[in-house]
C-alpha cells in the first residue's frame, strides 16, 4: 500500500490518499478525520500505526507501507 500526503490550498484542507498496489485509490480522507475513511477501507486496526507514519511525512511524497 502507499500513502500520499497531499497540501491543502486556501479553504481547502490537508488530505491523505492510500492507494494499492496498482496505484487504485483504496481510501482518501482528512488528516484531522481519518478514522471514517480507514474504517470503511478496512485499516481501523492499523489506524495508529498509520497516522504516526503520515504525521512525519512530508507533503507530495508517495511513501509504500507494508501493513
Amino acid at each position: 500500500m502507499y500513502v500520499i500526503k497531499v497540501k491543502g490550498v486556501a479553504k481547502i484542507p490537508d488530505y491523505v490518499q492510500l492507494r494499492d498496489e496498482k496505484f487504485t485509490l483504496l481510501a482518501y480522507f482528512r488528516l484531522d478525520r481519518p478514522e471514517k475513511a480507514l474504517d470503511k477501507a478496512g485499516l481501523a486496526d492499523h489506524a495508529d500505526r498509520i497516522m504516526n507514519i503520515i504525521k512525519d511525512l512530508p507533503f507530495g511524497q508517495i511513501l509504500k507501507l507494508e501493513i
